[in-house]
């Protein structure tokens, strides 16, 4: 099989296997036990606190339904609180609270641990290659937006 071939079978393979996984358990003990969704969520909320659902979803690329479900979900679990925008009430802005701070150091300690060997390739690359790659992911985004 020539480069080419084996470059597109890894991608449709890593697809594949990232379609099918939707429902994969982070478990991180006790009641920290998370969708990937719902642990995606609480760390965009920590990386931007304050966000807006409508925000999220659109990070995320899904509905504002799929957000709203998600985030009644850890409000009651005591993940998330919302405060209402004091400049446009009709808003809400998300935060963490103190549990919900510790779920996202869990997932960031879960990244660094099994993530190493690829941060470290990534720091390893030289300009040239960090912008074929970066490349490589928006095109292979489109594909993605394309099938799914």
């Amino acid at each position: 099989m020539n480069s080419k071939n084996n470059i597109q079978n890894l991608f449709i393979s890593m697809l594949e296997k990232v379609s099918n996984g939707k429902m994969n358990i982070l478990d991180f003990g006790g009641d920290m036990v998370f969708y990937r969704g719902e642990i995606h969520m609480i760390k965009r909320i920590g990386d931007q606190e304050g966000i807006y659902s409508s925000e999220l979803a659109e990070l995320m690329g899904v509905t504002r339904a799929v957000v709203h479900k998600t985030i009644n979900k850890l409000e009651k679990r005591g993940l998330i609180y919302r405060i209402v925008d004091k400049e446009d009430k009709k808003r809400k802005k998300m935060y963490l609270t103190d549990k919900g701070k510790k779920a996202y150091q869990f997932h960031e300690e879960y990244h660094r641990e099994n993530d190493a060997e690829f941060i470290k390739f990534i720091s390893s690359l030289n300009s040239d290659e960090e912008k074929l790659i970066e490349e490589f992911l928006k095109q292979a985004k489109n594909i993605v937006d394309k099938h799914f």
